[in-house]
């Protein structure tokens, strides 16, 4: 499995100097299953690219949507596959989108917001909102999920494959103020020993109280779960928007003093554009090797 990073920013893309080495595209992260199947993790501003990547294969793309707030949408008009006559393009998210995605996913190509409608596209588009995790079963793909804590609600995944496993969980409150519908410690359940976690980590100490209910965590409280889940590699994510690659560069650092005498996880790094990572299975022993490419 190799995990690619095409959009790696929360809430709004931020081009510019200050973001340069880490990227300013919204969330989109592409796997690359063994068994040659293609995911697509949120449809971002950071699918623009990856659709480039894609354009020379023929195979279904299954694309799976933690929620839809427009950082996590806006990128799918621009997204090229769509224009590639009978692509057969799948997207999945849970059943309390059902009356919100086709209004903003596929509705923002209305003919208005966007100069080509849903319609006109040569490619066959689908919303898959019920009885996924079969459905990409039988596409060999192996997936649990769990109810984020976000206002508008959300999903988290996890992906197994040959004994290999990657979690997808953004735009999480581990933390909130309002209905918790998944606890601290069933995300030390669900998390637990995953070779590569993914989460959100927007926030830190100082954009609190103000921000405190919007939706994301704290990137103290992710260090303490991927600890207490004991987590191989823990990625950070969906960075805030007014983050410059100079703060991030100081998170990383604090990162590798946090984490340098303790077990696990045993890597902690900053997602950034481009930035790949690759899971492999040991033969001698059966662990996950993780490589960051």
């Amino acid at each position: 499995m190799i995990i690619t990073f095409y959009g790696v920013r929360g809430s709004a893309p931020t081009p510019g100097p200050t973001t340069i080495k880490y990227g300013g595209n919204t969330s989109c992260i592409h796997l690359a299953m063994d068994n040659g199947q293609d995911v697509v993790l949120d449809a971002g501003t950071g699918m623009k690219k990856l659709g480039r990547h894609l354009l020379n294969k023929t195979t279904p793309i299954n694309i799976v949507l933690s929620h839809v707030h427009w950082d996590h949408i806006q990128g799918y008009p621009f997204f090229e596959p769509i224009f590639q006559a009978d692509r057969q393009i799948d997207v999945f998210t849970s059943t309390d989108s059902r009356d919100r995605l086709p209004g903003t996913l596929f509705e923002q190509m209305d003919g208005i917001n966007f100069p080509v409608r849903l319609e006109e596209l040569p490619s066959q588009n689908s919303c898959i909102f019920d009885n996924v995790e079969s459905i990409l079963k039988d596409r060999n793909i192996h997936i649990t999920k769990k109810p984020l804590n976000h206002p508008g609600g959300g999903t988290a995944y996890r992906f197994e494959e040959d004994g290999m496993s990657c979690a997808y969980v953004t735009d999480n409150e581990l933390d909130p103020p309002y209905k918790v519908h998944t606890t601290y410690d069933d995300w030390v359940t669900f998390l637990h020993g995953v070779d590569v976690l993914i989460h959100d980590a927007q926030y830190t100490e100082d954009d609190m109280p103000h921000k405190h209910g919007w939706g994301h965590s704290l990137i103290s409280q992710v260090r303490q779960l991927a600890i207490d889940a004991e987590v191989g590699t823990l990625v950070m994510f969906h960075h805030d928007p007014d983050r410059t690659d100079g703060e991030l560069d100081e998170i990383q650092i604090e990162n590798d003093a946090h984490f340098k005498h303790k077990r696990n996880p045993a890597k902690s790094i900053c997602a950034a554009e481009g930035m790949q990572i690759k899971l492999s299975r040991l033969i001698i022993g059966g662990d996950t090797l993780v490589e960051i490419l």
